[in-house]
């Protein structure tokens, strides 16, 4: 499968499938399809990109059931649906369950347009954010354990003396290791290295 980001329609109504195919290929994108949610499920994983437009009602897995068992694969891609039961119960669970939008058929060409931009563009923010953090961790690994313990200190709001004191290292020990701290993590200021450990989800030290 290409890592060029697609729109994955489900349906398995073969003519739906050729006219979407036609209406968002016409309109510059690419197009995968299948037939049933198993067919997705076979090749859905954490580095499917794009996102996917879904038929409720399938043979086999719903939509709503494979909105779960996507889940369980670990495939973040957004989700539309489309329906042609006007099923406003299972709407609402599906944007609940945060599919981007709900759409009847036959669907209005502007509208599906719309809600796949939507979608496609969430999937690129999502990656975006994915491979920042992802980079975020990798410099954090390089960091010694007396560099981590320095930087969240430093986190915690402790002055370089305080935490030579707790650490018993010098003061200019402690610069030391806070440059390297700020070089590694690619930080100019104490506020990035807050921030960096607010988006990994860690706390500072400041005892």
């Amino acid at each position: 499968m290409s890592d060029v980001p697609a729109v994955h329609v489900v349906d398995d109504d073969a003519s739906t499938r050729r006219s979407l195919a036609r209406l968002l290929g016409g309109a510059g994108h690419r197009v995968e399809l299948y037939a049933t949610a198993e067919e997705l499920l076979a090749v859905a994983g954490p580095g499917l990109t794009g996102c996917l437009l879904v038929d409720l009602r399938l043979p086999g897995a719903s939509g709503l059931e494979l909105q779960d068992l996507l889940v369980g694969k670990g495939c973040a891609a957004p989700i539309v649906f489309l329906t042609g039961h006007g099923d406003v119960a299972a709407g609402v669970r599906a944007m609940k369950h945060g599919a981007v939008d709900f759409l009847q058929k036959p669907v209005v060409a502007d509208e599906l347009f719309a809600a796949v931009a939507d979608a496609l563009g969430r999937d690129t923010a999502r990656r975006r954010q994915t491979s920042e953090l992802e980079g975020l961790r990798a410099r954090v690994a390089a960091l010694t354990d007396r560099q981590r313990e320095v930087w969240l200190r430093v986190v915690g709001g402790q002055l370089n003396k305080q935490i030579a004191i707790d650490l018993g290292i010098g003061d200019r020990t402690v610069k030391l290791h806070r440059a390297k701290v700020m070089a590694k993590l690619h930080a100019r200021s104490t506020a990035d290295l807050v921030r960096i450990a607010e988006r990994l989800g860690l706390s500072g030290h400041s005892g």
